[in-house]
């Protein structure tokens, strides 16, 4: 059994790109990399190719979390026939995946940080317009997250 999990956040060079590098290193750590496939999108196309920002690459890599391979890249509809897990950093994004998911899609579409820990947060927040510290927040809400989905991955193998 392999899985697929994907995780969508708005411009893909930010949170989503942070929880796929967090998850790959979590994945890559419980010998799981070739049960577990990992990718990122987002819903708008405006950093098409484009790699991550340079904050998110600089707070990750503090951290030992490597995310300069990452591009990005917007979600497209065959996203649903491949992921088995589609996962959302905030509720606009899930409300856009929602507008997009075909009605036999079969997988988990729903929020990253309902497999968190942090009572405080549904979504992680964004931290593009603001200061280092956003960064971090993200990472400290990714770790917690990314942690309780490899657990709830494994259960299942």
């Amino acid at each position: 059994m392999s899985v697929k999990v994907l995780f969508v956040c708005l411009g893909n060079i930010c949170r989503s790109p942070t929880a796929d590098g967090v998850f790959q290193k979590m994945v890559s750590d419980a010998g799981l990399t070739k049960r577990i496939q990992i990718d990122s999108a987002g819903t708008a196309n405006w950093h098409q190719g484009r790699a991550p920002d340079p904050r998110t690459v600089a707070a990750a890599a503090k951290r030992g979390f490597g995310l300069s391979v990452l591009r990005a890249r917007a979600i497209k509809q065959s996203d649903f026939d491949e992921f088995d897990y589609i996962l959302a950093m905030d509720e606009a994004n899930l409300a856009d995946l929602h507008s997009l998911k075909p009605a036999d899609y079969a997988g988990h579409l729903g929020l990253f940080l309902a497999f968190g820990s942090q009572n405080g947060y549904r979504e992680v927040p964004d931290p593009y317009h603001g200061g280092n510290e956003g960064f971090e927040l993200v990472l400290d809400l990714v770790e917690d997250a990314a942690a309780g989905l490899l657990s709830s991955i494994q259960q299942k193998f």
